[in-house]
């Protein structure tokens, strides 16, 4: 059973930071490029960041290049994005995805960014 599951979603004052992990299960991890997905209420899902499988090469949306920094543990099976000066337009549900052949999905977790 196919399973990817997020974590470290809060509330964080604007400049503050977070680290999302998404811990991925029955499937083979090290295979697939993994890639982190937001949607604030009222717009569509975006593309965040993203990560090869190997780790070599990483692509980040313009709004938050210099702010976010995706990373991979293929020991771990596990995906993180690490979230840095946190600004209120950065508030939405996050989202882990993994995708080669096929494309899996997270629940999702809750980022909100206010004071």
């Amino acid at each position: 059973q196919v399973q990817l599951v997020e974590s470290g979603g809060g509330l964080v004052q604007p400049g503050g930071s977070l680290r999302l992990s998404c811990a991925a299960s029955g499937f083979t991890f090290i295979r697939y490029a993994m890639s982190w997905y937001r949607q604030a209420p009222g717009k569509e899902r975006e593309l965040v960041a993203g990560i090869t499988s190997t780790g070599s090469r990483t692509n980040y949306a313009d709004s938050v290049k210099g702010r976010f920094t995706i990373s991979r543990d293929n020991a771990q099976n596990t995906v993180y994005l690490q979230m840095n000066s946190l600004k209120a337009d950065d508030t939405a549900v996050y989202y882990c995805n993994a995708k080669l052949w096929q494309t899996y999905w997270g629940q999702g977790t809750q980022v909100t960014v206010s004071s």
